[in-house]
């Protein structure tokens, strides 16, 4: 009876023994990290940053993979299929993990089944802009003005169901306003159309919109997150007018569902380290962006919350993908 119940509890003792084992070797090989969208982007800086400086705590390649396609879900869908070794990840961000879950019908994976979160990477800023055109100085005006022409603003996006249009529809919907939205390809040529005034307003990435606002083509109203940007200090956030207003764009690694607590506790402690040292602080503030390193508990809490509040969106303003 004795020898039956010491057996299995000896087997669990020696399996978790060569899991810790196993996470302490790890990594043997290179390291791939997906990023879910096509080379050139603005993850791309982002990603391969934090993999220069873990190739250099591990010995290791991180090796950078481009799998563009179906707003990130393609790339997602590829890591949600690897295996769970610690040796395949995801720079995942809102896209594929917290608004396509509603956004689209038939989503070969379920973000938070099929993925283990690891750390929080970066988190940034949109700036609402104006053409110069518009009267409005900040978003109280801004709002003012589009409920006395229901319908005559335009708002410009880089297409259907991304953060700059679900974050101009929130804006709108807690404004009580109606607006048209003209969805782009890209959100270059959004942004020549709002320089030229043929769109009146749109949310922008906050290091392309910064030149033009300096020179007066455009002018910032509000930033999209809680707080204020040390790049605008002057700029309010909009949450300073519609409280609890609050649209990041961020991104952070996950690791496929199954992977074990102690690989996911290595690579989330060695992110960590890389991401507060000074030297990728600097970097990533060139780029307007916040290394923002967390545990894994506090990135699945921010999956959980801001799936629930894009579902939201989107079903208030009726956005179809399709």
């Amino acid at each position: 009876m004795r020898q039956g119940v010491l057996l299995p509890m000896g087997l669990v003792v020696m399996g978790a023994w060569f899991n810790a084992a196993h996470a302490q070797s790890y990594p043997l090989k290179p390291v791939r990290i997906v990023v879910p969208y096509a080379a050139g982007g603005p993850y791309d800086e982002i990603v391969r940053t934090l993999g220069q400086r873990l190739t250099e705590i591990w010995g290791q390649a991180v090796v950078v993979e481009n799998r563009g396609g179906a707003g990130g879900n393609i790339g997602a869908d590829v890591v949600a299929k690897a295996a769970p070794d610690g040796y395949t990840l995801l720079l995942g961000n809102a896209g594929p993990i917290t608004v396509n879950p509603t956004l689209v019908k038939k989503l070969p994976y379920d973000p938070q089944r099929d993925f283990v979160p690891v750390s929080m990477v970066n988190a940034s800023r949109m700036v609402l802009s104006v053409h110069p055109s518009l009267p409005a100085k900040n978003v109280k005006e801004l709002m003012a003005l589009a409920r006395a022409n229901p319908g005559r603003l335009n708002y410009g996006s880089s297409g259907v169901g991304n953060l700059q249009h679900l974050g101009m529809e929130l804006l709108r919907i807690q404004a009580g306003v109606t607006m048209n939205h003209v969805p782009y390809k890209g959100a270059a040529p959004a942004f020549v159309d709002l320089i030229s005034g043929q769109v009146d307003l749109m949310f922008a990435n906050i290091v392309g919109t910064l030149p033009h606002v300096r020179t007066a083509r455009v002018r910032a109203v509000a930033v999209s997150t809680a707080t204020r940007s040390p790049l605008l200090p002057d700029v309010p956030s909009v949450a300073e007018t519609y409280k609890g207003f609050d649209i990041p764009t961020w991104s952070g690694i996950f690791a496929p569902a199954g992977t074990s607590r102690d690989i996911v506790a290595k690579l989330n402690g060695d992110i960590i380290k890389v991401l507060q040292r000074a030297d990728l602080k600097e970097r990533y503030a060139q780029q307007g962006s916040e290394a923002t390193p967390s545990t894994p508990e506090a990135l699945a809490e921010h999956v959980r919350k801001e799936t629930v509040m894009y579902a939201g969106v989107i079903k208030a303003a009726k956005v179809n993908a399709e």
